[in-house]
Order: C-alpha cells, then structure tokens, then sequence
C-alpha cells in the first residue's frame, strides 16, 4: 500500500461538476493498493499518518500532527501510484490491484483513518474520473510505502 501525502491549506474533489469532498488545513492522501495489501498494511499507514509530524508549532518547527491540530483529512484512491515504467514509455498498472480487492481496502482505509482521527474524513470516489485541487502548504509532499518500513 502506498501513499502520497501533501499537506494542504486546502484540497477538494470534483465528480461530474459536482464538488465530492473538500476540506481546509490538513492532508490530502492519494492512495494505491497492491493485491497483496491487508489489514496490517491498513494499521501500520494510518497510524503512521496521524502521527505523522509535519504541522509547524509555534516556532516554525514541523513537530506536530494532524491530531495535534484538529486538521482534516481527504483520501483519494490513485492506482497509479503502482505504474512500472521499467519498459518503455507507457506506464503498467500490473501491480494495481484489481477493483475487486481494491474496494474493501479503500474503504477500510478510510473507515480506519477516519476512527483514529476522531473524526469524518473526506474522500473521492474509487474508479470515478476525479478532479482534485489543492494548496500544497509548505510544500510539503511525502511519500511512504507499508511494504518499506525501514
């Protein structure tokens, strides 16, 4: 499972003209899932995104979390991030998992993150065409893999 996360002053999805999801300050998380993906993978990354510290405090230090800040969260499903372009110029999605792994464990994801924030989550619609706009605050962008615990 893997995970792109931008901290944003703020971010919003967008399906058929029709505004989805949007929050203020937070994180927006772009997620891909693998079909070896599980539960603990789940566990593992959402922990490691609450506590994940990369809110300023009062010095200008990026020591604080998004549960230290009551900020908000926004997860998108985004297969590609698993594209291998080892060969050639068109990207491969063979890693992506199929929708019908992929589903539950989006869902759990955000059912997940949601019950360790405290609080709602906003999120895009899994297989929908999205348009996603945001303010990266910083910019801060980070990128963490569960397979890559190191």
């Amino acid at each position: 499972m893997r995970v792109l996360i931008q901290r944003v002053t703020k971010a919003s999805v967008t399906i058929d003209n029709q505004i989805k999801s949007q929050i203020n300050k937070g994180l927006l998380i772009l997620l891909g899932i693998e079909n070896e993906d599980n539960k603990d993978d789940i566990e593992w990354l959402c922990n490691k995104i609450v506590n994940l510290r990369i809110f300023d405090d009062k010095e200008g230090v990026m020591n604080l979390s998004v549960l230290d800040i009551d900020a908000n969260i926004l997860v998108v499903s985004q297969f590609t991030l698993h594209a291998s372009t080892k060969k050639g110029n068109r990207p491969s999605y063979i890693y992506a998992a199929k929708p019908d792994i992929a589903i539950p464990l989006y869902k759990a994801f955000c059912a997940t993150l949601k019950e360790k924030l405290g609080k709602d989550i906003g999120t895009g619609e899994f297989g929908a065409n999205m348009q996603v706009e945001l303010i990266n605050d910083g910019p801060v962008t980070i990128w963490i893999d569960s397979k890559v615990k190191e």
